[in-house]
């Protein structure tokens, strides 16, 4: 049966993408619109004294924080509600939206924006997490520019590091990483039925639904959210079009006309989220026979000038944090500070990168320490079965590590060519291993989101299918009808499943974290289970399945132990360079990963996130360059902004191994996220084995390796 599940069929949405007859949301016809672009920022942190408006043209609009309801708050309703819709007081960095200019032309817009006046007290702003943490003018947040800390405690690490031979420490960085999604952030706004109506490129409707309603001050039932074909996201449309779609609905809501907000290229990459950078400090304690006793992990992320979902990121970079191995004792702590930058959110990962590219690089370089090849040495530590986990909860998972390994090894020649190249000053083999737990953090999924599922017999031999969950290049609206199909003995193009609507579909959830596939998928395979035995009633029969936890599975959200997840994905990547010793560029000469997924629903799709979350996790280690000067990213077109194209890298040879998961449809795991997580450090541990340098921080630019060699 999972054979057929996993064989390869035509995308639904193939032909209307690669013809061009897909219709995006600038493709739309509102008729007679109103355009708008945000008056933002010019200051990294301020205090705002007085805002300027020159005399608007009849039919030109200025749309501010006066402008939100007397029911409604001037706040982003998120995971916290910190951030503002618009500043009305002071700005926290570059590009924080201070009102709306609307109007019917685009560039009289342009020409009435360049003449608005805004008048600073200005601060000293702080950039970098070090700034923060020494609360370089004064606390943002606190009085420690502190988000949030955890700690999280297993064993006895105190006494292994008081009984400690030698100890052996890094610090790893890691920067911003621009999304650059083939489709820029973009919406439409309109007034239908007396109430907002949002038009979203965008991966979570309902989150957009949440925050507009509670800026409006109306129930979520008064706000209707339309999602429209996405042209890809990477998580930088998860939360972040909530940032736009609050000050358009309240223009919307005071205007009653629609209005289109769609940014450019450049604008979209100079003030969207980036991923969350980083900074972690690993110790190990080491016994007299070289192994490992215990680890001492210090984590720190930059969350910019507004929360978000800075906390959750920062969980994830935690619980991640030791990797696939089984240390003894552990203490890693985790804090996420408050800067004067754009804000931080989601990006493929969500966190989860960090951590395992600073322990995988950690652990290569303690092997370097103890004489030992990286492979023999992290293998040695390969978290099993029954295990403990860092938040003290039994491995619950089948780990197949040592037979990915053996397939790793066999394709890539990894044993033999990590000796023959020891002392080669050209070429260089790297390793990585990774596990990116499924699903949302702890109780976020029977707790918060309590996904719901609803499909309803339309024809002789057709259904649909209602979920929340958008397609935006995954294959989403491929897999999911491919699963219920396969419970109902239909043909998935028997399956209807549009876009989704919130005047239609049940919230089942958001389109992140791994989970798409995995848990609503899960409950489509259930709720189909239920239609079929409802079949007989004819159209019109309808079935619901909601999210129930496995009551295995425990977890204790106040002190962060338990289950954190309650199964993993699994990956392996080898990645081969060669070197110009003149240039000091290095070239990617092999690529070979190996991915527990559980069972692939289907493998050209699957091969697809593979090479699409490879080849993104390679520009992250070696190319991707994003500085912040004087508060703004320093790289902000695609001439300066560089990522890997097809002429970079290698075709990447891949293989899964199988290891169903009982509470994912047919056996499927998360892992969207999961093949993005291994290349960067596998990629650093190629360079560092060709130099003989240790590599602490990524991209790994030619400078760099320069100035190691110095």
């Amino acid at each position: 049966m999972n054979d057929e599940i996993r064989k390869s069929v035509r995308r639904v949405d193939a032909v209307a993408k690669a013809s061009g007859l897909a219709k995006y949301i600038s493709d739309y016809d509102f008729g007679d619109i109103l355009y708008a672009r945000l008056v933002r920022s010019t200051r990294p942190r301020a205090k705002i004294l007085s805002v300027t408006v020159p005399e608007l043209p009849e039919g030109y609009y200025y749309v501010d924080y006066r402008d939100i309801p007397e029911k409604g708050k001037n706040r982003i309703q998120m995971i916290k509600d910190d951030w503002k819709v618009f500043a009305e007081d002071e700005v926290r960095y570059v590009g924080e939206t201070i009102a709306l200019l609307i109007g019917p032309d685009r560039e009289r817009i342009l020409n009435i924006l360049s003449e608005i006046k805004i008048f600073y007290e200005d601060r000293e702003p702080a950039y970098t997490i070090e700034e923060a943490l020494a609360c370089k003018g004064g606390a943002m947040v606190g009085d420690d520019n502190i988000y949030g800390e955890y700690n999280l405690v297993k064993g006895d690490p105190d006494t292994a590091f008081n009984n400690a031979a030698r100890v052996v420490e890094g610090t790893y960085r890691t920067g911003f990483q621009e999304h650059l999604y083939m489709e820029p952030q973009g919406m439409v706004g309109t007034w239908e039925g007396g109430r907002v109506n949002i038009y979203a490129s965008a991966q979570c409707p309902y989150y957009i639904q949440k925050s507009v309603s509670s800026a409006l001050g109306v129930d979520g039932k008064n706000v209707r959210i339309k999602q429209v074909t996405t042209g890809g996201a990477f998580g930088g449309k998860e939360h972040f079009p909530d940032v736009i779609a609050v000050p358009l609905a309240v223009a919307v809501n005071k205007i009653k006309k629609p209005i289109e907000l769609i940014f450019d290229r450049i604008e979209d990459i100079s003030y969207t989220c980036k991923r969350h950078p980083s900074r972690i400090t690993i110790k190990t304690a080491l016994d007299k026979e070289n192994n490992i006793t215990g680890m001492d992990i210090d984590t720190v992320i930059n969350g910019g000038g507004y929360e978000s979902s800075t906390l959750i990121v920062l969980q994830r970079a935690l619980l991640h944090g030791i990797g696939v191995y089984n240390i003894p004792n552990a203490h890693v702590r985790g804090r996420a500070v408050a800067t004067n930058t754009f804000p931080s959110d989601a990006y493929r990962g969500f966190g989860a990168p960090q951590g395992l590219y600073a322990i995988e690089m950690h652990m290569s370089q303690v092997a370097k320490e103890v004489g030992m090849f990286p492979a023999d040495f992290k293998r040695k530590y390969f978290i099993k079965n029954g295990d403990m986990t860092i938040t003290n909860a039994t491995m619950k998972d089948n780990v197949k590590l040592e037979e990915m390994f053996a397939a790793a090894d066999e394709m890539s020649d990894y044993t033999r060519k990590i000796r023959e190249y020891e002392n080669d000053p050209y070429r260089g083999i790297g390793i990585s291993f990774v596990n990116h737990g499924g699903g949302f953090t702890g109780n976020g999924e029977q707790e918060i989101i309590k996904g719901l599922v609803r499909m309803k017999r339309t024809g002789e031999n057709r259904a649909a299918l209602y979920v929340s969950n958008v397609e935006m290049g995954q294959g989403l609206q491929t897999v999911l009808r491919k699963i219920a199909a396969k419970e109902l003995g239909l043909k998935y193009t028997d399956i209807e499943y549009d876009n989704p609507d919130t005047d239609i579909v049940p919230d089942s959830g958001p389109t992140v974290a791994s989970r798409s596939t995995m848990v609503v998928g899960y409950l489509i395979q259930e709720c189909a289970k239920k239609l079929k035995g409802k079949w007989d009633e004819g159209v019109g029969a309808e079935a619901e399945h909601r999210y129930i936890h496995p009551s295995e599975y425990k977890w204790d959200q106040d002190t962060l132990q338990g289950d954190a997840y309650p199964t993993y994905g699994w990956g392996i990547n080898v990645v081969e360079v060669e070197m110009d010793t003149v240039t000091y560029e290095v070239k990617t000469t092999g690529i070979w990963s190996v991915f527990d997924v559980g069972i692939p629903m289907d493998d050209t799709i699957m091969d697809g996130q593979v090479s699409g979350g490879v080849i993104q996790g390679l520009g992250y280690a070696s190319i991707e360059k994003c500085e912040v000067l004087d508060g703004r990213f320093r790289q902000h077109t695609m001439a300066d902004y560089v990522i890997p194209t097809s002429m970079d890298f290698p075709e990447i040879k891949n293989k899964f191994i199988d290891n169903p998961y009982k509470y994912g449809p047919s056996g499927a795991k998360g892992a969207g996220e999961l093949v993005f997580d291994a290349a960067a450090p596998a990629y650093a541990d190629a360079v560092q084995q060709l130099t003989g340098k240790n590599i602490y921080d990524i991209p790994v630019t030619p400078e760099m390796i320069m100035e190691l060699e110095e």
